[in-house]
């Protein structure tokens, strides 16, 4: 992988990497666990969504992709930008919809140069000239999402030519001599494909430098819960991550564990939290509830201190599951926003009906059969840099935990006899 890296690519952009997402990545976590210890909160990593829009219609998408475009636009960008840089912030998510159907991207990125982007896209809307744009910026890194063969590119994603398309765009971007990867939410439909040494090689010999499988989580009002993994997929799909990390020159993202194969959350260890296309503080994209808006009156940083939602989200999450709570547990996140009185961020109005039609299922919590990082380089850098910032050694309740891998999970003795009382 450094061979890659050093002869194959753009030496500014990769300093631009190694500074702005390396190096000042590392330094704002730093700052992150020193709030921790003083009983302060600022998530060192945001998600943004810029906005709604998007030109395809993905089944279990979550956004409301169809309704009248809402976007944050490029002053509102600017200031929650400043603001996270002044708590050590230096990279962020950019999301949608499709971000690139928001027409200020490009001068978004071009007002905060001095930190990095990783922009989550299908590449429809990266053409030649966009990305020597990007090259141009230095501070950005296409993830470009590819969800299957063509067949199954389009059948996912609801229109024709999606994969074609998809691949034009990965190609600029590689033309453009970015520093770009290719992510996929693994589902039944393109589990045996994508997860696959075939696919790595193929990505490796385009060019590509990172790969980042999701799991895929059936929400929202198109869930389409026959393309969920099984536990033993969710847990091969860890284990292929693992020795491709080991074996290929090609850096492969986890989110999901830490350095010894521990199951974590990302927002239930405050490590990220995401802001929606309306301006809602929300926990992660796929659980759209929020008590606070980026347009309160209140600056970012004391909304963060001082949300009694967000806080109580990371310690009921941390508690009940170190994997994903909305699919473990919807029951408990739907009493959590309605004790809060956290509105439902969709235009749909729907959420709440969602979470009650969702069945109990397992995520990446998977008890003894952890599996821990065999290259050295990964274990020390979630060691020191991603683990769970002590949440689950706070709170989780292992004997209280509801084994969501069996077929009619039911909660412990414990809570049982509680809720008979």
């Amino acid at each position: 992988m450094a061979q890659r890296l050093l002869f194959n690519t753009n030496k500014r952009l990769l300093w631009n990497l190694a500074y702005k997402a390396g190096f000042k990545g590392i330094r704002s976590v730093q700052k992150h666990k020193k709030r921790l210890k003083k009983g302060e909160f600022f998530p060192p990593f945001l998600y943004i969504s810029i906005t709604n829009s998007c030109n395809l219609r993905c089944q279990g998408c979550w956004v409301d992709v169809a309704a009248k475009q809402e976007k944050i636009d490029v002053a509102k960008m600017d200031d929650i930008i400043g603001q996270a840089k002044k708590m050590g912030n230096a990279f962020f998510g950019i999301l949608g919809g499709e971000p690139f159907m928001h027409g200020e991207i490009l001068e978004i990125l071009e007002h905060n140069r001095d930190v990095y982007f990783q922009i989550f896209t299908n590449g429809h809307f990266i053409t030649p000239e966009v990305a020597q744009e990007l090259k141009r910026l230095g501070n950005v890194t296409p993830l470009v999402s590819v969800e299957g063969n063509e067949i199954v590119s389009d059948k996912r994603r609801g229109h024709l030519q999606v994969y074609n398309r998809t691949m034009t765009g990965l190609q600029n971007c590689l033309d453009a001599g970015l520093l770009t990867g290719v992510c996929t939410s693994v589902c039944q439909t393109n589990y045996e494909d994508l997860v696959s040494e075939e696919w790595i090689d193929n990505l490796i010999d385009l060019g590509v430098m990172y790969g980042w499988y999701h799991i895929y989580r059936p929400v929202g009002p198109d869930a389409c819960p026959e393309l969920a993994l099984t536990p033993e997929q969710q847990t091969h799909v860890r284990k292929f991550v693992v020795e491709t990390r080991s074996r290929k020159p090609i850096v492969m993202v986890d989110a999901y564990h830490d350095g010894d194969g521990n199951a974590l959350c990302p927002a239930a260890t405050g490590f990220t939290h995401h802001i929606s296309p309306w301006g809602d503080i929300e926990p992660c994209p796929i659980i759209q509830f929020a008590s606070e808006s980026i347009y309160d009156e209140r600056p970012l940083k004391q909304i963060f201190n001082e949300s009694e939602f967000l806080t109580d989200f990371r310690k009921v999450a941390a508690e009940s599951t170190r994997g994903c709570i909305i699919l473990e547990r919807p029951d408990l996140l739907k009493d959590l926003a309605e004790r809060h009185g956290a509105r439902d961020t969709t235009i749909r109005k729907e959420a709440l009906a969602e979470l009650d039609k969702m069945k109990i299922r397992p995520s990446q919590y998977n008890p003894g059969n952890e599996i821990p990082e065999k290259n050295l380089a990964y274990r020390l850098a979630k060691k020191f840099w991603f683990d769970d910032y002590g949440a689950y050694t706070q709170h989780f309740k292992a004997d209280e935990w509801i084994d969501t891998r069996t077929d009619n999970p039911q909660k412990p003795t414990k809570q049982l006899a509680a809720a008979e009382k």
